[in-house]
């Protein structure tokens, strides 16, 4: 596992008792969605384009206004491991397990790998290259049939399966994990009022958070293939 921690940091180090904080917060407001930038789609142009792109908005991607990276908004939390000292091949099913809170009854968990590839001649500020995502309606995070709501401001685990993928981390880049509660269009957006699905009547803001301590360490599963070497 790769674990999440309290400084944006993503290792395979457990989280380490100290005064930093448990948890990272977030505002989730549904009239204000994370935009798709890319994935992997087989339909929907052209208000869904499929495929990797740079994590920055741009007019080519539906309900996006400006130039700045998703990881410039506030609703969306960032976890890296600092620039690889190898390549690390990454080649299978991924599971994030997460710890969570929300101040609403129902919400949404949003996660996304990225590869970060360092500044160059032909991206100066880098390249946070999408590889695979995945979503998880808390209501349903024990089972697709049995509605179970959040108890508000209790910290609960929730499992997200993403995508299998199959990708080579190359040297100098990082392994990143964004975290946030919407992904739309391609996602539904969550109203975050727990009314029955398709028939909510208002929209709500949820103060939602991922805990990043010893006694909750969220984490992503990632399936690293060992090298040549390591296989000798």
């Amino acid at each position: 596992p790769y674990y999440l921690h309290a400084d944006g940091g993503l290792s395979p180090d457990t989280p380490s008792p100290t005064k930093q904080e448990r948890q990272s917060s977030f505002t989730f407001d549904p009239a204000d969605p994370v935009p798709t930038i890319g994935g992997n789609l087989s339909a929907g142009d052209p208000v869904l384009v499929a495929g990797a792109y740079d994590q920055r908005g741009d007019e080519r991607f539906f309900g996006y206004t400006g130039s700045l990276p998703l990881a410039a908004r506030p609703d969306v939390l960032v976890f890296q491991t600092p620039p690889l000292e190898e390549d690390v091949e990454v080649t299978g099913p991924l599971t994030v397990r997460l710890w969570i809170s929300s101040t609403a009854t129902d919400t949404d968990f949003t996660v996304k790998l990225l590869d970060v590839h360092p500044p160059n001649g032909d991206y100066p500020q880098g390249f946070a290259m999408n590889i695979t995502d995945s979503i998880q309606r808390a209501r349903y995070r024990n089972s697709r049939e049995q509605a179970e709501m959040l108890e508000p401001g209790f910290p609960t685990p929730l499992t997200i399966e993403m995508y299998p993928t199959s990708n080579v981390f190359a040297k100098g880049h990082r392994i990143r994990l964004d975290i946030s509660s919407s992904n739309f269009p391609r996602f539904d957006v969550n109203p975050n009022t727990g009314e029955p699905l398709g028939r909510h009547t208002r929209l709500e803001e949820a103060h939602n958070s991922v805990f990043h301590e010893p006694s909750r360490p969220s984490h992503i599963v990632l399936p690293v293939i060992p090298s040549g070497d390591e296989v000798q």
